[in-house]
């Protein structure tokens, strides 16, 4: 179980790192031949590498409209400019399109011809991050796999919106101006393979509604919320990565065993309003606490297992699995408990 989630996650980020490479390849030695028959239909503002023909280049160009898009084009970047619209007219071609890298520009919902977004059949990934969008966009493209919209000024999603992107395994809303009244029970219905979600730096007090099932990391640092819901996480059984930084939980706000849940291996909890460890599972591996107002530890009650009970499994038992633990920025004086020693033996790192 642990082997596929670690081996999904390493998928997504290898997506994510391989294709956001800026690919310059030296074409200085090619066939001149080569270079007219690629350049040919390449719009004079942009960039057309013909060692990399499918990827157009039109970044950084002060550009206020997007150029015409040859056919070949499966690779669009047009972030960094002054980008208002995005209308039909320039796609009209590019049928085969499958990322569009619109971050960095003054796009508007009302400057989004409607249905530009999903007449783009084959688009994969769509990024929008650091415009003026004001909600989210719709209607979208059924394939799409990874969705970026940080950075704008979002404070509505469309009923139904994610109803069709059953493709999508990231979603991206993190720095904007959402309230808990914008996250309705069916807000993300539909997306039946999301494994990313974002929604980090919003303004939310409660932790959102019908999370999708599959979701891997969810990510809500810099809101304020203060509850966790009982049986919260039992709705999402496969969450790994859980991030509640900056928020304003506190010892009230948790249910008892509220993070005991087995499938989180990393819980980062920094910047709230703790004044104890509360109870984890033995499969946690990382363990973030700094900057709450915790006075002491104590091993024996951290520890999700008894100590008597580890000793008799031995090494090969299920002895808790916890590898960092910080707790600095809290009221703790050293030395570290031996009692946390003993029953972490597998700790390689403690901050405090």
């Amino acid at each position: 179980m642990i082997l596929k989630v670690y081996t999904s996650l390493l998928l997504l980020f290898w997506v994510n790192s391989v294709w956001t490479r800026t690919v310059r390849q030296v074409y200085d030695d090619l066939d001149p031949g080569h270079w007219s028959h690629y350049t040919s239909e390449c719009p004079q503002e942009c960039f057309c590498p013909p060692s990399f023909p499918n990827a157009l280049y039109c970044d950084n160009k002060g550009l206020k409209e997007i150029p015409p898009i040859p056919a070949r084009i499966w690779y669009l970047y047009l972030q960094n400019n002054q980008i208002e619209t995005i209308s039909e007219k320039p796609f009209a071609n590019a049928t085969h399109l499958r990322w569009i890298n619109l971050n960095k520009n003054k796009i508007t919902n009302s400057g989004i011809e409607n249905g530009v977004l999903s007449k783009l059949k084959r688009l994969l990934y769509l990024f929008l991050e650091d415009n003026e969008l004001e909600e989210v966009p719709a209607p979208l493209p059924v394939g799409l796999e990874q969705l970026r919209l940080a950075r704008n000024k979002i404070s509505k999603i469309p009923e139904g919106v994610f109803s069709h992107l059953e493709n999508l395994t990231m979603l991206d809303l993190h720095q904007n101006s959402l309230l808990d009244s914008a996250l309705q029970s069916d807000t993300f219905q539909g997306l039946n393979n999301l494994m990313q979600l974002n929604i980090a730096k919003n303004s939310l007090k409660k932790m959102p509604l019908s999370i999708p099932a599959n979701t891997l990391q969810l990510f809500l640092d810099n809101n304020s919320i203060e509850v966790i819901p009982e049986n919260y996480f039992s709705a999402i059984p496969k969450v790994t990565f859980l991030r509640l930084n900056y928020n304003k939980l506190s010892d009230d706000g948790i249910p008892p065993n509220g993070f005991n849940v087995s499938s989180i291996l990393d819980l980062q909890l920094s910047h709230n309003q703790l004044t104890k460890i509360p109870p984890i599972n033995a499969h946690l591996e990382h363990l973030h606490l700094d900057h709450n107002k915790i006075k002491s530890v104590n091993g024996t009650q951290m520890c999700p297992v008894s100590i008597a009970l580890e000793e008799d499994y031995g090494y090969y038992g299920n002895i808790p699995r916890l590898r960092y633990l910080r707790l600095d920025g809290n009221e703790i004086q050293p030395p570290i408990p031996l009692d946390i020693m003993i029953c972490f033996r597998l700790l390689q790192a403690v901050v405090i």
